[in-house]
């Protein structure tokens, strides 16, 4: 699993390629848990918040904010 400094210090090809791998290894996964073959069900949940983490960098980034306007935001939170 990636940390989001690590998604962010990768190129936006990067995070495309990882994402689609991902979005493949989440339908594999779900498929095995409908079969009721899943071994680690919790893997479903990490897949979903790796998704998650770089559809967030990809949509700030397309917005055009900083890394220091996010961590501003952050840290009101």
């Amino acid at each position: 699993m990636s940390s989001i400094e690590d998604i962010r210090r990768m190129s936006r090809e990067e995070r495309e390629k990882r994402l689609q791998e991902l979005r493949a290894e989440l339908a594999r996964l779900k498929a095995q848990a409908h079969r009721g073959s899943l071994e680690n069900p919790s893997s479903i949940r990490k897949i979903k918040r790796e998704i998650a983490r770089i559809l967030t960098v990809m949509n700030e980034e397309k917005l055009g904010k900083s890394k220091s306007q996010v961590a501003a935001t952050a840290e009101k939170q």
